[in-house]
């Protein structure tokens, strides 16, 4: 089982750089819609849908992933800005209010309100990951949840103690939770020191883009809960099985389904506190 999921990362990885580094836009794009188009098929899996229905969900929102391209292609950025803004603040209202009830009193997901709620986890992380600046500083932003993902790894298994949510998803502690937190925020120090292209930030503003980080790293695990929150109502252990040792695509982006669309307020913020200098 180790040696399978050790394989399928490697692919997984490979894949992912490949194309996040070498495929021209309208591809890289349509490579987002497909990885959307999966997880909304999965999703429609975990709301307990029919074969039917899970394949129209995941066509419809694979490709509404690729609308924002098509329109942008043939309009100002003006024009498209304000939609594409809305959605993003919705999804962030989403994460930052509803799914802690949703985790604090476990409500279900089924029919109209199952759809509804998968075109905001599903739609604004895809595009974003469509849209966003690539190579080096989408995956950089990437790099958030991954490393909060393999730092709470790490952590709780060395440490283990207090379950974090155990109604919800047992293995995961307290532990790993600070792990995570304390993994991010090193993380922003080598980002800032090693690839910072602005000037060097004075020590509030560097304490204030540790909280950014940290912020980010906190939605990443409410992300991974309110997708674990999901099986365990569909008594499911993996969203699908379509990535040998992995489970589904929902299983390996959940965390970045949470991430990603606060990443856009985040950005306006960096930009305010440290403008790029004219040159």
């Amino acid at each position: 089982m180790l040696k399978t999921r050790i394989i399928t990362a490697i692919f997984l990885l490979a894949g992912l750089l490949g194309a996040l580094f070498f495929l021209p836009d309208r591809e890289w794009i349509a490579f987002c819609a497909l990885i959307g188009a999966l997880a909304a098929w999965e999703w429609g899996g975990l709301a307990g849908w029919g074969k039917k229905g899970r394949i129209a969900y995941g066509v419809v929102l694979g490709g509404g992933c690729c609308v924002p391209w098509v329109v942008a292609a043939r309009a100002s950025q003006g024009s498209l800005f304000d939609p594409l803004a809305l959605l993003m603040l919705l999804a962030v209202a989403f994460w930052l209010l509803i799914v802690p009830l949703c985790l604090r009193y476990k409500w279900p997901l089924r029919d109209w309100s199952a759809a509804l709620t998968g075109i905001v986890v599903l739609l604004p992380p895809t595009l974003s990951m469509g849209m966003g600046p690539r190579p080096l500083p989408l995956l950089a932003w990437c790099a958030i949840a991954w490393v909060a993902d393999i730092a709470a790894y790490f952590s709780g298994r060395a440490f283990g103690g207090k379950k974090l949510a155990p109604n919800i998803s047992p293995g995961k502690t307290w532990a790993g939770a600070v792990g995570a937190l304390i993994g991010v925020s090193l993380y922003c120090n080598i980002v800032v020191f090693c690839f910072w292209d602005r000037p060097p930030p004075a020590p509030q503003w560097m304490f204030l883009l540790q909280l950014v980080f940290i912020g980010l790293a906190v939605v990443s695990i409410m992300g991974d809960l309110f997708e674990s929150l999901l099986k365990r109502q569909a008594g499911l252990k993996d969203s699908s099985r379509i990535l040998p040792g992995h489970g589904g695509i929902l299983d390996r982006i959940d965390s970045l389904t949470s991430t990603l669309p606060c990443l856009a307020p985040c950005l306006v913020l960096l930009d305010f506190i440290f403008p790029v200098p004219c040159v």
